[in-house]
């Protein structure tokens, strides 16, 4: 037996809602069961809790609309897959649905209980698909951790924000000392170990709003967000250490003792943009290699 799926439906006409709930309740495959919303803030309130499979999405929610709703949703980064529903079935409504980032649409005097079964199931296999074509796009296949692409691009937008709202933005580069040692003497196998195992212990030691990336072969960055220098300095010591504390295991009875070398930079204080931001780090992170290793730098 199937599992009871949660829709949300945004619909400000108490009379249209118990329409749908009815098509609802009446599907012939999918067990569903509904909340409602009947104003736009407590819509997107519930919308944005992520707890739903999916949500029908009214067109006209008194003077505001579920574009609008729907818009601010994807600003936060809401995955719920939506439908939107609307008495207006022109193309024009259509191509704004789809372009605000609803993956289906339905005009009410044409629904069908079996429609609306038919689109939800539809909509929850394309947006599952597309959350799996995100990760592949957006993920090292090996550590899981962001790639060079989206590493890049995530560094842009957040070196924006920075200095739109006057907040400190912090880059750290490791690096993992010797790390063609352990392919050439323990293999490739070896090696990947390490991989996995650092990225897993770079992110365990950051905030959840701070990103971790693999940008080369044994290289990772970390953008801490809103975070000033004289704190990144120290982030970056605390990865040092704590990569050294416990050795990792490689292979059935080898455990090796991994260190890093670290480089720090600071938006605006040891760079204006994203590429003086990682030129700074990168040259902090060759300062920490030149003079040692297992250590991290500050750019300044």
């Amino acid at each position: 037996m199937s599992a009871v799926k949660k829709i949300l439906i945004i619909e400000d006409n108490l009379l249209q809602y118990r329409v749908t709930e009815r098509m609802l309740a009446n599907a012939r495959i999918g067990q569903f069961n509904s909340d409602w919303a009947q104003t736009y803030e407590d819509g997107l309130r519930l919308l944005l809790t992520g707890d739903y499979a999916a949500c029908l999405l009214d067109y006209q929610l008194g003077e505001q609309n579920g574009l609008d709703l729907l818009r601010a949703a994807r600003a936060e980064r809401c995955e719920t897959p939506v439908i939107f529903l609307t008495a207006d079935s022109s193309v024009q409504v259509d191509e704004a649905a789809m372009e605000a980032g609803a993956l289906d649409y339905l005009v009410k005097g044409e629904i069908t209980p079996r429609m609306v079964e038919r689109s939800i199931r539809y909509t929850m296999k394309l947006s599952q698909a597309m959350r799996e074509l995100h990760l592949l796009a957006t993920r090292d296949a090996l550590t899981g951790v962001l790639n060079r692409r989206a590493f890049d691009s995530m560094l842009r937008e957040e070196v924006l924000r920075s200095r739109r709202f006057n907040h400190p933005l912090s880059l750290v580069i490791v690096d993992l000392d010797h790390f063609k040692s352990i392919n050439d003497t323990h293999g490739h196998p070896a090696g990947d170990a390490a991989l996995v195992e650092a990225a897993r212990r770079l992110e365990a030691e950051v905030r959840g709003i701070d990103r971790v990336a693999r940008i080369g072969g044994e290289e990772f960055a970390i953008i801490l967000m809103e975070t000033p220098e004289n704190e990144a300095i120290i982030v970056a010591q605390r990865l040092v250490a704590n990569m050294k504390a416990t050795p990792i295991g490689v292979a059935p009875g080898v455990n090796l003792t991994v260190t890093l070398s670290a480089g720090v930079s600071t938006l605006p204080v040891e760079a204006k943009n994203n590429l003086t931001l990682l030129e700074s780090a990168d040259r902090a992170l060759y300062q920490a290699k030149q003079s040692g290793r297992d250590r991290a730098v500050l750019a300044s």
